[in-house]
């Protein structure tokens, strides 16, 4: 999109800073979002209005179709992590999988399609659907009914420490923190990998 859009000419003469400031206010907005603080469109009409605006441009300088054009081709990136689909097929062979996502439903069909990680999982549990985001025990509790299990033989595994691993901490279920970029790992987070392939060690 920096290059389709032809951002440079209009003052962003840097793409990597362009995509370093999108992708904080991004991750601060999805923070909001998980907690409730904001909806899904406040999300989408603020994290790049709040980008230009950090970098010096007035927001009614963003292309108009700018975030629809951005919602419409991201979900249809089709990288994985590395050993992704190795790792899915591992514990597939042994447990029965659940994703419990607080993304979007039309990105997380998308998604889950391109990437070819749907049939992986009995349960796709989207937020958006149930009501109710992670970190709140009520979307895990309902993803435990849906297995028709309980919660201590249960384990989530996920990249957000305050959604995914403290919220399963919170309600009661075991949990192990992704962390891919090795950053500082919190004391309250017992379990962590950084790279996918360590689950068929692990579990």
């Amino acid at each position: 999109l920096y290059v389709t859009y032809r951002l440079k000419d209009i003052g962003l003469h840097s793409a990597d800073l362009f995509i370093e400031t999108y992708t904080r206010h991004n991750h601060r907005l999805w923070a909001e979002y998980h907690l409730g603080k904001i909806t899904k469109q406040e999300l989408r009409e603020t994290r790049f209005k709040s980008t230009f605006i950090e970098l010096g441009l007035q927001p009614e300088t963003m292309p108009v179709d700018f975030e629809d054009d951005y919602v419409r081709i991201c979900p249809t990136k089709t990288n994985l992590f590395p050993h992704a689909h190795e790792t899915l097929q591992y514990l597939q062979s042994k447990y029965t999988l659940h994703l419990i996502t607080n993304g979007f439903k039309e990105a997380t069909e998308l998604k889950t399609a391109g990437t070819k990680i749907a049939g992986y999982f009995k349960n796709i549990i989207i937020s958006e659907l149930i009501g109710v985001n992670k970190p709140d025990k009520a979307i895990f509790e309902h993803a435990v009914n849906l297995a028709g299990g309980e919660k201590h033989e249960c384990i989530m595994i996920g990249d957000s420490i305050e959604a995914d691993v403290r919220g399963a901490l919170n309600y009661g279920m075991d949990a192990v923190y992704f962390n891919p970029l090795c950053a500082d790992k919190p004391e309250d987070v017992p379990l962590q990998i950084t790279h996918l392939k360590e689950l068929t060690g692990l579990l």
